[in-house]
């Protein structure tokens, strides 16, 4: 029985080629794309996963509320954490400092350093760790343990780490590494590399007492005040303590320690280790990314909806074809066939094409693998086959068999064998066309949804790319450096070197590009005053050519003068006006104190607002100084003409000036591009999703007009020789398809307004959600859906009056 159905069911195949390949390619490019996407959630999903103890571990978080206003910092003070363990030993508590684009060189026999010697530029991954923290999470050590960590100078390395640095890891243990050209550290141990999966990226390890016994030179503030995400706390906790009660036990400690010794309210949270990944509020993951699980969420739907527009393709394909099958179901019946058989091969017939579908999707999606980062940050080795991929081709193959097969099945098992006989079944009879068209309308309504996705996305992308942000980012070349004795002796001397060169336009030495990733944040006292206002300053530090390089707008006053030393500041207008001042030059010559400074320093100067971070946060107020001990990197105005000759020969310069060092620079541009990584990948998702939904929508329409041309055949025919031209008969079946188009709009705008007004929301600033995008998304799934019905209405407006009117 069931080779006879596998026999009918490739012989139905192979006898009705156009709707097996419309049905078969359908299903493929809607199950390649899932597939992909469930790849993406799979891995997105199964982060921090790999731990042993990872339901028990919990990431300490401060909660900060000053002028009403409530901020999270993924960091804990210093003091902290001895506080914590000393009041609750029963906790397992570990502390780290990261450290980003930290130099590692690779010492010589001698133990010197020089120009010969192997650098290596870490933009993550390397953390001042406490051995306690081997503790809370998995590793696996391939030689020494978690005890060399409480001894200074001292350095874990991951295995691909030693490979990179000694070529192979067997060789590592004992040598020697100076980080930033300012520690001697020894290799201790070297564990296996952690998996790709993680928040933590643990490749070069040092000891937390390093850090501490270093001082100044990354940070170290063993004081309440001072917060820093750089400084983060994770805690274990014993079976039989729930995070309610930890929570309890971090408020009592709070209350009794920060109090009066900060000048926020402050309360540290629990945050679960699961949550890591995906609470952006706190953001500033130690790694490479965080992903909200709103856009996990918008891809799950995604996924949904494409499979749901594939099932219906089938569904009306499958329909359509039934009633040409009308007479096999008659003669079966006669013969004896139960219901439940006839209902069996139908199953069956679903069952190969979508077996069939699988296979081709499953290479579709194979090809497509490599270009997956474009669209996620997932790695370049991501596994397209594992248990859980198996296990969603598998419940794939039973729902889309299930969504597609049983309602083609107990239409055609339902046909009377009379009726059957005499070729009287007609779409009327099996009630096909009223579902058809609640089909179509889901069709467009799923398609417009993501065409207005498109659109909107795209829209707002283009606007934050293409942004006044206050500042001229085009051709600026940042070069990040130092701020050890020796590179600031040299600071002058290569600024000199570069001014040489005509197509260098201008060079500023600063701690941060005006937008970045920085918030150093202080308290500050204005105009003679020792009465703190109620809000931060947020801090950049750049010499007197600042102003000029980046090409900021003085609205009143000037730049500072050159001085190596916090002697006059700049502010922004957002700085005055949350002062109360509203002319921007009645605060020339007023003066601040920034934090704990003994001296005052006037205001020269006010430059109009500048985006200061992404363009999801407000402007802050910003104060601008110079302090030569801060300013880490150069910024380098070039001429657009030979750019790559011109950072050649800067790339030289900068090598022969600084030997010790590896240059690391790039283009501002393209850093504040990375701002936006996240949204331009699910603009270009939308993009994408929305291609494969209207292609699927296109071969939708295609199944129902080829459904209505066979039932009207002989329709045709009467109004063609009564006169009918191929445009009347087009606009017959083109005028129902454009009702059914403009009633999927009305029902898919109310759902496409809401989610992309909640997506707009992560922007401060963006772009208004007019009728026109909406008017946009209709015009376009009208002229799409013209271009299908217009071809095989054409076709069936073509057929000979006689052939079509002598037809059964």
């Amino acid at each position: 029985m069931i080779k006879n159905y596998v026999k009918i069911a490739w012989r139905n195949l192979i006898r009705h080629k156009a709707n097996s390949i419309i049905n078969i390619s359908g299903l493929s490019v809607g199950i390649g794309a899932c597939l992909l996407i469930f790849v993406i959630l799979q891995f997105e999903t199964s982060y921090n996963k790999f731990n042993n103890n990872y339901s028990n571990i919990y990431h300490i978080i401060t909660e900060q509320t000053q002028e009403g206003n409530m901020a999270y910092n993924p960091g804990v003070s210093v003091p902290a954490l001895e506080g914590l363990r000393t009041d609750y030993p029963q906790i397992t508590f570990a502390g780290l400092n990261s450290s980003y684009g930290s130099q590692i060189t690779v010492l010589g026999s001698n133990g010197s350093t020089d120009a010969g010697d192997k650098k290596f530029i870490e933009p993550i991954g390397v953390f001042f760790m406490e051995p306690q923290f081997f503790d809370i999470f998995t590793a696996k050590w391939l030689s020494g343990d978690k005890k060399v960590l409480s001894q200074p100078n001292m350095v874990v390395l991951s295995k691909s780490a030693a490979d990179k640095y000694f070529g192979n890891w067997k060789e590592a243990q004992g040598k020697a590494l100076k980080m930033d050209n300012s520690l001697t550290l020894r290799v201790a141990g070297v564990i296996d590399n952690i998996p790709n999966n993680t928040d933590i990226p643990m490749n070069v390890m040092i000891s937390y007492i390093t850090w501490k016994q270093g001082g100044d030179l990354y940070g170290y503030q063993n004081n309440w005040n001072t917060l820093s995400s750089n400084h983060q706390m994770f805690a274990l906790l014993p079976k039989g303590l729930s995070q309610q009660t930890f929570q309890k036990q971090l408020d009592a400690f709070t209350k009794k320690n920060t109090s009066e010794k900060t000048r926020s309210t402050r309360m540290h949270l629990a945050q679960p280790l699961s949550e890591l990944h995906f609470d952006t509020k706190v953001g500033n993951t130690l790694g490479d990314h965080l992903t909200s699980k709103a856009t996990l969420k918008t891809l799950s739907f995604i996924a949904v909806l494409i499979i749901l527009m594939a099932s219906i393709n089938f569904i009306n394909l499958s329909t359509a074809q039934s009633v040409g099958r009308s007479k096999e179901v008659g003669i079966r019946k006669v013969l004896g066939s139960t219901r439940k058989q006839l209902i069996g091969q139908v199953v069956g017939e679903t069952t190969l094409v979508v077996l069939l579908s699988i296979i081709i999707a499953v290479a579709i999606a194979r090809i497509a693998l490599p270009y997956l980062k474009n669209i996620a940050s997932v790695p370049d080795d991501i596994s397209l086959f594992n248990a859980g991929t198996m296990a969603f081709l598998a419940a794939t193959l039973i729902v889309v068999i299930l969504l597609s097969g049983i309602y083609p099945a107990l239409v055609i098992s339902g046909f009377k064998p009379v009726l059957a006989l005499k070729n009287k079944i007609t779409a009327a009879s099996i009630g096909g066309i009223p579902l058809r068209r609640a089909l179509v309308i889901a069709q467009f309504c799923i398609a417009q949804f993501l065409i207005i996705g498109t659109i909107v996305a795209v829209r707002q992308m283009n606007y934050v790319n293409e942004a006044d942000l206050g500042f001229n980012k085009s051709a600026v070349l940042i070069i990040p450096g130092y701020t050890d004795s020796i590179s600031l002796s040299k600071m002058q001397s290569f600024k000199q070197q570069l001014l040489q060169r005509s197509d260098v336009k201008s060079v500023s030495f600063a701690s941060d590009a005006p937008s970045s990733e920085n918030n150093w944040g202080s308290n500050f006292y204005f105009d003679n005053s020792m009465k703190d206002p109620d809000f931060s300053t947020f801090l950049k530090y750049g010499d007197a050519d600042y102003f000029k390089t980046f090409g900021f707008t003085f609205v009143a006053g000037k730049g500072y003068d050159p001085s190596d030393t916090v002697r006059q500041v700049v502010v922004n207008e957002t700085f005055i006006h949350k002062l109360g001042i509203k002319n921007a030059a009645n605060a020339i010559g007023k003066t601040l104190k920034i934090g704990g400074a003994k001296t005052w320093s006037p205001i020269t100067g006010v430059v109009k607002d500048f985006k200061t971070n992404s363009l999801r946060d407000a402007v802050k107020p910003i104060v601008i100084s110079p302090r030569k001990t801060f300013l880490s990197q150069a910024a380098v105005k070039i001429e657009t003409k030979s750019l790559t000759k011109t950072v050649a020969a800067i790339q030289k310069m900068w090598e022969n000036t600084y030997p010790e060092y590896a240059y690391n620079g790039y283009f501002l541009d393209e850093n504040i591009a990375q701002f936006y990584k996240q949204e331009n990948q699910l603009a270009l998702v939308y993009k994408l999703f929305a291609g494969i939904a209207i292609f699927i929508s296109c071969l939708g329409l295609y199944g129902l007009v080829s459904f209505m041309a066979v039932q009207r055949t002989k329709e045709v025919g009467v109004r063609k020789v009564l006169g009918a031209s191929v445009f009347n008969i087009v606009l017959l079946f083109s005028r129902e398809f454009m009702i059914l188009i403009t009633i999927s709009f009305v029902i898919a705008i109310p759902a496409a307004w809401y989610m992309m007004t909640g997506w707009l929301q992560n922007f401060a600033y963006r772009i208004p959600l007019t009728a026109g995008v909406f008017v946009l998304a209709i015009l376009g799934s009208m002229v799409i859906a013209w271009l299908t019905v217009g071809y095989k209405a054409a076709k069936a407006a073509l057929v000979n009056p006689i052939k079509s009117l002598r037809s059964e």
